[in-house]
Formats: C-alpha cells, structure tokens, sequence
C-alpha cells in the first residue's frame, strides 16, 4: 500500500471507482450555508482536498469564483468533467496542498474543509493550521466539516472538538464548533461544523 503522502494512494482508490468518501454530491451542511446567505457574494474560495468536486462547484453554482485542489489525478479529472457538464466555472489543480504557498498566500476569502484534515496524518495538523491561515486574506474565514469520530487509526483519522479548538484557537476566532446536524444518514455522531475567522496579524 503507498503511503497516504504519495498521490498513488488516493490515485488507487479511485481507479476501483467511487471511493467511500464520496457523497456523490455536496455536503447538506454546505448547501445549507449557501442558502443562508450568511456568506459574502462572489468571494474567493479554495476546496482543499476537493475531490470529484462536489462541494466546490455547489459554490461555482453559487457564483463563487472557486479553486479546487486535490492529490489524486482522477479526482481533478472527474471534478474537470463535472464542471463541463454542469456548465460551471471553475478551476481545479492536480498539487500537494502544502506547496500552494507562498504562491497563493492570503488571495482567499474562504477555505472550505471536507474530507481534507481527516485524511492527513495527524503530525501534519500543526502545519494544515499554518496553511490554512497562510491562504485566508486577513479575516478570512475557514468553513470546514471535521470528522469527530472515535475509531482508532485512519484515514480518515478522527478527532475531538477540543484537539481542533487546540489547533486552530491560537490563530483563528472560533465562531462556531458544533456537532452537525445535517451529516448524511452513515455519519450521524460522527462530524462537527466549524467556521473559524483568521486572527488579523499586528
């Protein structure tokens, strides 16, 4: 098995097909926010570890202007795909997410987290803060779904409301933190929303 820093190994999955993180559509939590109006109208947002792209063209639908990002060549190519044939604009890269910076340094209003920090080792955590706070323009605000489950090893590796308060509170306003209410039906107990604002640098 290659290990879950090499693209080969989300590649694999999904060469056997659909892989089991996959909704086959955006998160219900997500396509809530959309229609609160809550958000700010035609803002830069970044979907790291975005999959087919799921989520990141119900913002393109939204009338975001939208990058999606993931490690897996088949999933850029299925999220490409998808855009074309929903007639939807937006951009999707093959890349690390670690090696978006300094490229993309503070160009984003919003980065949106699904599926993303669970699948990355834990000791990589401290430096998916440091990331994420590095492509957020100044205010700017992270919209994520984290896995909270209790089951040991991963991917996805679980984790607690009180780890991520840990890591993103030195850096980041937690507006919200709370368990989710609209998780598809086989992951009920098992995911909080978060939406954390980046803390203004002095």
């Amino acid at each position: 098995m290659n290990a879950i820093s090499e693209p080969q190994f989300w590649q694999s999955h999904y060469e056997q097909g659909v892989p089991p993180w996959d909704l086959g559509q955006a998160a219900p939590a997500f396509r809530a926010l959309l229609s609160s109006g809550t958000l700010t109208p035609g803002a830069r947002v970044i979907v790291l570890g975005c999959g087919a792209g799921h989520d990141a063209l119900a913002f393109a639908q939204a009338d975001f202007e939208v990058t999606g990002v993931d490690f897996a060549p088949g999933a850029i190519a299925t999220a490409r795909q998808q855009a074309q044939q929903s007639n939807l604009t937006a951009t999707f890269s093959q890349c690390n997410i670690f090696d978006l910076l300094p490229e993309f340094a503070h160009q984003f209003d919003y980065v949106v987290e699904h599926t993303c920090f669970c699948a990355l080792d834990p000791s990589q955590r401290d430096r998916y803060v440091a990331l994420v706070q590095g492509l957020l323009k100044p205010g700017g605000e992270l919209l994520a779904i984290f896995f909270t489950h209790g089951r040991p090893g991963g991917p996805p590796f679980g984790s607690t409301p009180e780890e991520i308060r840990r890591y993103f509170d030195p850096h980041f306003t937690i507006i919200e933190l709370n368990p989710l209410d609209e998780s598809p039906d086989h992951r009920q107990g098992e995911e909080h929303w978060g939406r954390f604002r980046a803390r203004r640098r002095e």
